[in-house]
């Protein structure tokens, strides 16, 4: 019997009143109700308040006031513990199985630190927020590559010609009372003109036209979906390729080649078709094929690079001035 444990042995300090127990400290019964403990703490707060003896000897000078803020500070203390159910099943808990030190530890200071406000759902605007602003950044480049495209002679041209031949630009040349001013008529062929460029050409890569798909809420939302087509994608690319040994078809061909190239998928959609015609004639999907051709690459730079007017330059700079030395040279 003596070595059983006792409920009082497992009051340690640092957790909850520590060395009394809280229900002590209210002046209530394990089987008080959340009603019977607010009212024992709403009476102990009042008589022990540090307002109330603030300034008062309240028998020992300044001694009492600091007693009664430590003892204001306990009772607070007993009150949050019993007034949520949970802490309150964690507390009876721990004075009935007082043996399981680290277990009382483990559940005190988990829910002491655990935040305030569900973590699921501010991920959830979180992501909501970066989506928001990704989707409308998109749509401000795709909007700058349109306004570029319309100052390019070549695509303005081509735009300008195909709007005559649909009659868009004879609307709006209007007499009479309809009549408009040149500047509403220039602003109108100029969105006109704009229209037919985003709906003629394909723009790709980093300008291309933003879709609602590409986003991080939905692309969150489609990880499983994108995970299980990559898995049956290289299930199939294993089987027909290396069980069955099949020859590469254009499509497998450009991958292989784009993955030696370590592009994404929209910086390789951006080349030239030409570009790519020419990967494909030299079968750049064997690997030494494709070294050849990257030696070929680095040997064509390093010569633009020495024949380039302004390599030259700052060569000659780094061997006359250096690194270290400011100068107010514009070049």
């Amino acid at each position: 019997a003596a070595l059983l444990p006792r409920p009082a042995r497992g009051l340690t300090d640092g957790l909850y009143c520590g060395r009394r127990v809280c229900y002590e400290v209210l002046g209530v019964s394990r089987q008080a109700s959340k009603a019977e403990i607010a009212r024992a703490y709403r009476q102990l707060a009042r008589q022990y308040h540090p307002d109330r003896y603030h300034g008062e000897p309240a028998g020992g000078g300044a001694g009492g006031a600091q007693a009664a803020h430590e003892k204001f500070l306990l009772i607070a203390t007993a009150y949050e513990t019993l007034k949520d159910e949970e802490t309150r099943k964690d507390y009876d808990y721990m004075l009935d199985h007082p043996e399981e030190y680290y277990r009382h530890y483990y559940h005190y200071y988990s829910r002491r630190l655990a935040p305030k406000v569900d973590v699921r759902i501010v991920i959830l605007v979180t992501v909501c927020a970066i989506s928001v602003f990704q989707f409308f950044s998109w749509w401000s480049s795709y909007n700058e590559a349109i306004n570029y495209l319309a100052t390019v002679p070549k695509y303005r041209i081509q735009a300008t010609e195909i709007a005559r031949q649909q009659g868009l630009l004879n609307k709006t040349k209007e007499k009479g009372k309809n009549r408009r001013s040149k500047e509403e008529i220039r602003e109108e062929e100029e969105e006109i003109i704009k229209d037919i460029i985003k709906n003629k050409i394909d723009i790709k890569g980093g300008y291309q036209k933003p879709k609602i798909y590409d986003i991080l809420l939905f692309q969150i939302l489609l990880a499983p979906f994108y995970l299980c087509k990559y898995i049956a994608w290289y299930c199939w690319w294993i089987y027909c390729f290396t069980i069955k040994g099949q020859e590469y078809g254009v499509e497998e061909k450009l991958y292989i080649i784009r993955r030696y190239m370590k592009m994404s998928q929209s910086q390789f959609d951006s080349l030239e078709d030409h570009q790519k015609e020419t990967f494909l004639e030299r079968q750049l999907w064997i690997r030494e094929n494709y070294e050849v051709y990257k030696r070929e690459q680095e040997e064509e730079l390093k010569k633009k690079m020495a024949m380039d007017p302004r390599w030259k330059r700052y060569r000659r700079w780094m061997k006359n001035e250096g690194p270290g030395r400011l100068t107010f040279i514009d070049d």
